[in-house]
């Protein structure tokens, strides 16, 4: 059997506000409820379960690989909500798309500080 990733946990404030925020930016399927979370499931089976934290939130980061037809789409979406964006993880270089690889990529955060990535390839080389 081989390794893969099956889910992980997504801190928040409010996880119908930040589960929302996901699915409509990268225009996914609605969550659904599993106990006390709220599952984003993405097209590779992985999936996010926004779980609601009264403590404080450490960011985190989420990188999700698309394609570039699914940019542009995305990218206008991001636009057109007015959410801050920039070309590299530091945050040093806002209102920027970063080329690199040969693809295209943005950071953005959600609600709860979390720092998200759309790209088109993944960095050095395949990722395999």
């Amino acid at each position: 059997m081989s390794t893969q990733l099956d889910h992980t946990i997504v801190w928040c404030r409010d996880k119908r506000k930040s589960a929302a925020f996901l699915t409509e930016i990268l225009g996914l399927a609605h969550p659904a409820p599993f106990g006390p979370m709220l599952v984003v499931q993405l097209d590779n089976g992985v999936s996010l379960d926004f779980y609601e934290a009264e403590d404080e939130i450490a960011s985190q980061h989420y990188a999700f690989l698309i394609c570039e037809d699914d940019f542009d789409a995305i990218f206008s979406r991001i636009c057109e909500r007015g959410v801050q964006y920039w070309s590299d993880p530091g945050q040093h270089h806002p209102g920027k798309i970063n080329r690199g690889d040969g693809g295209r990529g943005v950071y953005f955060e959600d609600p709860d500080g979390h720092l998200l990535e759309i790209i088109t390839r993944p960095y050095g080389g395949s990722g395999s």
